[in-house]
Order: C-alpha cells, then sequence, then structure tokens
C-alpha cells in the first residue's frame, strides 16, 4: 500500500476509533444492568486478545467471535 493512503487510513481508523468510544460512552447510562455486564464481558476478551502481540488479528477475531457468540445471540433475542 502507497504510504500517503496507509497514513491517511491509519488516521480515518483512529478517527472512527474515537467515534466509536464517544458513542459507546454516550449509551452507557441508558444501559441495562445484565447489557452492561455481557458489553463488558466481550469488551474485556476483546481487548486482552488485542494485547497479546502474538496473535495475529484473524486469530484475535476467531477467537472473540467463538466466545462472544452467545452474549450477542442473547442480546439480539433481548431486543426483539
Amino acid at each position: 500500500m502507497d504510504v500517503k493512503i496507509r497514513t491517511m487510513m491509519e488516521s480515518d481508523l483512529e478517527m472512527t476509533q474515537e467515534r466509536f468510544c464517544a458513542a459507546m460512552i454516550a449509551r452507557l447510562p441508558a444501559m441495562e444492568d445484565e447489557t452492561l455486564e455481557r458489553y463488558f464481558g466481550a469488551l474485556s476478551k476483546l481487548v486482552e486478545k488485542l494485547e497479546d502481540e502474538g496473535k495475529s488479528l484473524g486469530q484475535v477475531l476467531n477467537e472473540t467471535m467463538t466466545e462472544v457468540a452467545a452474549l450477542v445471540m442473547q442480546e439480539m433475542q433481548r431486543s426483539q
């Protein structure tokens, strides 16, 4: 990838990550306790795996999806 394009992409990713964090922080006060617990559990597992520099992003996503699939399904069923 061209260095200029990569730099712009990294900047866009940082901006999007900041928007994600702001959006989720804004939602926290309205979250039900059970939802808050599930979200914390899923996010904690993801961050822990991301901190392991020995794992590829693909490994991180595969492991995380396997572990949090049940939590995602619970949340989807609650919103129906």
